[in-house]
């Protein structure tokens, strides 16, 4: 009967009782836990010349405050006038900018208009072979996808045709 009892007291009473401590409820640290310091060290700052999309309407972008009208390139350090109409004009020559820069980039995200559009494939094959990897994406996406990309540090750039539709903030 007294056994039963100490096991409706809980675990104070069965430590009392003779019983072997129980740590699983720990609330408090433990002595080496005490005098453990975590520190953090900032090795690059964020650097201010970083462009985020921050929105996009028929006529143009606004790329970090500043409204560029008509298709344009993000690179990682400068914005350009990208001279295509439309996604059937994106070939290996109007890329060719894209492979040209150094430091090199990892991935170049395509915005293709108001929907996804397939490009020729030995255009992105050969954007491959120069260890470039392609997303092709409608240009809302792309535009959220090239921030992300930024965000993380990657280096990333972006060719951007306008979309059709109305203005969206992102």
């Amino acid at each position: 009967m007294a056994g039963a009892a100490l096991r409706l007291l809980g675990p104070a009473a069965r430590r009392a009782g003779g019983g072997a401590p129980c740590r699983s409820h720990r609330l408090t640290p433990a002595d080496d836990e005490l005098y453990q310091r975590t520190r953090l060290t900032v090795l690059e700052p964020e650097s201010p010349n970083t462009m985020f999309i921050d929105g996009y309407t028929n006529r143009g972008f606004t790329i970090s405050g500043d409204l560029v009208v008509g298709p344009c390139a993000i690179l990682p350090r400068a914005i350009l006038q990208w001279n295509v109409g439309s996604y059937r004009d994106i070939s290996h020559e109007s890329l060719s900018l894209f492979r040209l820069l150094e430091p090199q980039i990892e991935i170049l995200v395509l915005g293709t208009g108001d929907r996804v559009e397939r490009l020729h494939p030995a255009v992105l094959k050969q954007m491959r072979a120069c260890g470039i990897a392609v997303e092709v994406q409608d240009t809302p996406n792309a535009c959220a996808t090239f921030n992300f990309l930024t965000s993380e540090k990657r280096v990333a750039a972006a060719g951007l045709i306008p979309p059709r539709g109305t203005y969206m903030g992102i």
